[in-house]
């Protein structure tokens, strides 16, 4: 191939950029508003077909821009058209309307149970977990001779309630089956197979069977034998119960589905004689179960059922099982038989208001039981004490409370305190009652419970869990303004004098939320001091991390200056009992996402300063051989937010001292060395900017020592392509700030590590190849080295040939074309350097178009360069055409007549028929883009009407464009 004579074209970049510049249009501001509605002409053009018919036009204008989505649902939002036909009631031929009205009414009334109130779900797994026993187990079961009974369609009335007394007779006298020696898990297990025997019965349409499971299940509450677990095995046994009346009133529902299906809100009116008459031989066959325990769950577990026989069969129930539950002699028995008679009546009619308080105060009056002779006798056999015997009726008695307490007016609170002072403060009551009134109401009497709690025997209920759960409502809400010290100072004495630290703790815990909302950091220092006292010996506070960091969390979660924070005394002693290295890390972490969230100003506090660091060293020491990326780009997030929070103002040198201790301290988070990296050439510019000339010796001493900083941290880092970015950058700092050999050495050092870029990276834990990175990096530098003056001591260019030889000795993939990539976007460069003002410079920098003065040896280096670069290319496109590379051959053709025709001087005769031989080439086998060419040679046509660009003329009646055949 012939050799190539490069001469650049002539550029007048200001000339361009005004022919670039977009036309301007007036506009009449008064009458325009980017956001004012478009005034919009629809006409519509309607023909007839018909015979005789004319031809008719509407036309019609409207102000108001059409909204796409409107117009096409017709102005009807989707969803809002779902919810508004989802709020029709589908009505039933039988009901009328004005009956339809009572029965929604009716509905509204009984559903008034919201997700504020917290479901029995959520209290099963903690009371589980909280009443375990290690003593072994039994389980009782008569499960019957299960007998088959044969019976006649046409059997009378008296027939059937004999079969029916015989099937529970049976039940009574069968066989006995008795588990002895059970664990506490061979006991759950246990149950949870009867469970599932129930389904399965109930299944295979064994009725009978599933009653019976239901019985033996529900007897087994009346045994107290391990009275620890009583608890846990209610929760159990009312699964059972629950799973029960869930499948029986499934079962009656699905009968009344003839001849229509139930609507949500019906009567028993609707419901049909068949599923009335089974639901009443549920009760019939209930009824007749002996012992009172028994029958009492399984009817109640069946309450719902009540619906479908009278409207106000669930209220009558309700009370008579009320009334029945005072027949049961042992206390605590009854009051868990209460809680659950109070359970599904807040799932069946929780505005039955009546019956909760009606079981409440049959509780009350049951507490006298408590230190009856039984009672005492059976502790004593047992070997239970009564502090611990007492925390057996927590979760029955909050329960029952929750249910009482829920949307009930204040009034009623007056009234459960002035009943708990009759029965002389019972701990245990008052303990409930303040878990179960909203907190706003127990705040307003706090001072009033205090003084209960100090009346309070504390031999069965510690006060200091009374002070817990008065500290639980004061800490929600806040007690009347002058009350409040005096309400801390009154709990404090007796939360200080509790010598267990786990029993401390768990108060202590509670109440620093109560400090911080209402104190000042002098209480909460006080606080602090305290803990510290408690937790300190026999190290302590190993077992209580937990509520350690909860006081943490508390303390920074109210306390957002950091200033008032870290001058408390006591808070960095606070820290210090965190010594388990995972706990310590997750507290430091919280500290810092606080302070990163709610620091709004810079700061210079050097008591901020040196407790942060402290926290942030404490994050980077944890930081190992194992530690996952993810952590510590989490960690480094966190130390970033920090350190962006300093700053020194005009005092640069106190600002680059503390990059170089966060240097020193942090140096395992690269993230954070890249950062400081940055922060670094950014106080370089900022002193620039700022000093604008004055002190010019002191301003340059300043940006070198910011250089050295950057040029002995880069490379420490492991990423090749941060140390690649952060040396261009630093380069760019420096030379801005006209310190030309420190830009000079970035600029060496950037060139001199490229083929260390090995042929894949890691992104996101995937390898994929570098060369798209490595061409994004080259082509920045190359944009880069526009302004760059050669060094004095260094060749011609020295820096573009540097980089272009590494180029040319770095191992590229295979079937590359990367490196031609390169020599072409380096054509765009050198043309840019052989102009006689250059696109754009640096103030104070003498760039070559300067330094040289557009000597005609400078444009012949810079013309050779390219003619060799050229030839490069064309050897490539060459070699592409004898492998199967005709489609790579075809793009590089096409970008390489690109950067011809924009940077080259095609009035030279070969310049012009290369790059009619470039076009050629790029349509030669049809891969070139149509659209793209199209637009080419309309973009090329269009310039050769202008005078300076006649020469074009020439060129575009060789450029044609060419498909495959």
């Amino acid at each position: 191939m012939a050799s190539v004579q490069w001469h650049s074209r002539c550029r007048k970049y200001e000339y361009e950029k005004q022919m670039c510049r977009l036309e301007a249009s007036a506009v009449d501001i008064s009458d325009y508003h980017p956001l004012k509605a478009i005034t919009v002409t629809d006409s519509k053009s309607r023909r007839s077909v018909r015979k005789g018919s004319t031809s008719s036009t509407s036309s019609s204008s409207s102000s108001v821009a059409p909204d796409p989505l409107s117009s096409l649902l017709d102005g009807t939002d989707p969803l809002s058209l779902f919810a508004a036909a989802s709020e029709i009631p589908t009505v039933p031929h039988s009901i009328s309307a004005g009956e339809l009205g009572r029965k929604r009414k009716d509905k509204e009334e009984e559903e008034v149970v919201g997700s504020d109130f917290e479901p029995w779900s959520c209290k099963r797994g903690e009371i589980l977990s909280r009443f375990t026993t290690t003593e072994k187990l039994s389980i009782n079961l008569f499960m019957g001779s299960d007998k088959s009974k044969a019976s006649s369609p046409s059997s009378a009335v008296s027939e059937k309630v004999r079969t029916r007394l015989e099937e529970l007779d049976d039940l009574e006298e069968g066989s006995q089956r008795e588990l002895l020696n059970l664990s506490q898990q061979d006991y759950v297990n246990r149950i949870e197979e009867l469970n599932q025997s129930l389904k399965e019965a109930w299944g295979s349409d064994q009725k009978v069977k599933a009653l019976k499971i239901v019985i033996q299940c529900s007897k087994l509450l009346s045994d107290t034998s391990v009275i620890q677990f009583y608890p846990s095995k209610f929760v159990l046994i009312t699964d059972i119960l629950d799973t029960f009346g869930g499948l029986v009133y499934d079962r009656i529902w699905s009968m009344c589905a003839e001849p229509h299906p139930l609507p949500d809100s019906f009567s028993a009116d609707d419901v049909n004689d068949t599923a009335k008459e089974t639901c009443l031989n549920w009760f019939f066959k209930i009824a007749s179960i002996r012992e009172l325990i028994s029958r009492l769950y399984v009817e109640a577990a069946l309450l719902k059922c009540n619906c479908f026989l009278t409207k106000t069969g669930i209220q009558e129930t309700l009370q008579r099982l009320t009334a029945m539950i005072r027949g049961i002699g042992d206390p605590l028995v009854a009051v868990y038989a209460r809680a659950y008679l109070c359970r599904v009546g807040m799932e069946v009619a929780p505005h039955l208001k009546d019956s909760l308080n009606k079981n409440f105060f049959d509780l009350l009056a049951s507490f006298r039981r408590i230190h009856g002779d039984s009672v005492q006798n059976q502790l004593a056999l047992q070997r239970v004490e009564i502090p611990v015997y007492l925390t057996l009726y927590s979760p029955a008695i909050n329960w029952i409370l929750q249910c009482v307490a829920y949307r009930a007016p204040e009034v009623l609170l007056t009234e459960m305190m002035e009943r708990c002072k009759k029965l002389g403060n019972n701990a245990l009551l008052l303990n409930s009652v303040m878990w179960a009134f909203r907190p706003e109401f127990v705040a307003t009497r706090a001072t009033d419970f205090i003084g209960m709690i100090k009346d309070c025997d504390e031999a069965g209920f510690p006060k200091h869990l009374l002070f817990a759960s008065l500290g639980r409502s004061v800490s929600c809400a806040d007690p009347p303004e002058s009350e409040r010290l005096s309400v801390l100072n009154e709990a404090w004495k007796v939360i200080t004098k509790v010598r267990s630290p786990r029993d401390y703790m768990s108060c202590a815990e509670i109440w620093v939320e109560f400090t911080c909302r209402n104190f000042s950091k002098r209480e909460v220092n006080t606080v602090l001091a305290d803990i510290i006292k408690h937790m300190t010996p026999d190290r302590a506070f190993e077992d209580a991390y937990p509520q350690l960091e909860s006081v943490i969390k508390k303390i920074v979660t109210y306390f957002h200056d950091f200033s008032v924070l870290f001058s408390m005394e006591k808070f960095l002693p606070f820290l210090d009992m965190f010594q388990k290295d995972s706990v310590r890390v997750e507290v430091c972490k919280c500290i810092m996402e606080v302070f990163i969230k709610h620091q709004q100003e810079p700061t210079r506090d050097p008591v901020i300063l040196n407790a942060l660091l402290h926290i942030c060293k404490t994050m980077h020491d944890s930081v190992n051989a194992l530690t996952l990326d993810d952590e510590k780009r989490a960690l480094a997030l966190l130390v970033n937010g920090f350190i962006r929070m300093v700053s020194f103002g005009r005092d640069f040198e106190q600002q680059l001292s503390f990059c170089v201790e966060a240097r020193a301290t942090f140096c395992n988070l690269e993230p954070v060395i890249v950062h400081l990296i940055h922060t670094v050439n950014q106080l370089a510019m900022e002193t620039n900017r700022v000093m604008k000339g004055s002190h010019s010796r002191k301003t340059a001493a300043f940006v070198r020592a910011c250089a050295a900083y950057s040029f002995i941290t880069i490379p420490s880092l492991t990423s090749i392509f941060s140390r690649l970015n952060l040396y261009l950058l630093s380069g760019q700092v420096t030379l801005a700030n006209q310190c030309l050999s420190q830009a000079d050495a970035f600029l060496k050092a950037a060139v001199s590590i490229l083929p260390e870029v090995p042929r894949t990276i890691s992104i996101e834990g995937k390898q994929r190849s570098s060369e798209p990175f490595l061409l994004d990096f080259i082509n920045n530098f190359l944009s880069m080295l526009l302004v760059v003056p050669d060094h004095p001591e260094q060749g011609v260019l020295y820096l573009v040939r540097g980089l272009l030889n590494m180029v040319q000795d770095y191992t590229w993939e295979d079937n590359s074309d990367a490196k031609v990539r390169v020599y072409i976007s380096a054509l765009p460069l050198l043309a840019a350097m052989s102009q006689e003002n250059y696109l754009y410079t640096i103030p104070k920098v003498d760039s070559n178009e300067t330094l040289y003065g557009g000597d005609p040896k400078f444009i012949a280096e810079i013309n050779k360069l390219c003619e060799t670069l050229i030839g490069q290319v064309l050897d490539h496109l060459k070699g592409l055409g004898r492998d199967d590379g005709v489609r790579r051959q075809g793009g590089l053709a096409f970008s390489l007549f690109g950067c011809l025709l924009a940077h080259g001087d095609v009035r030279n005769n070969k310049l012009n028929q290369l790059a009619a031989n470039l076009w050629n080439l790029s349509h030669k086998h049809g891969f070139c883009d149509t659209r793209t060419s199209v637009r080419t040679l309309e973009h090329i046509k269009q310039q050769a009407q202008l005078s300076e660009m006649s020469h074009l003329s020439d060129l575009t009646t060789r450029l044609s464009l060419q498909s495959v055949a």
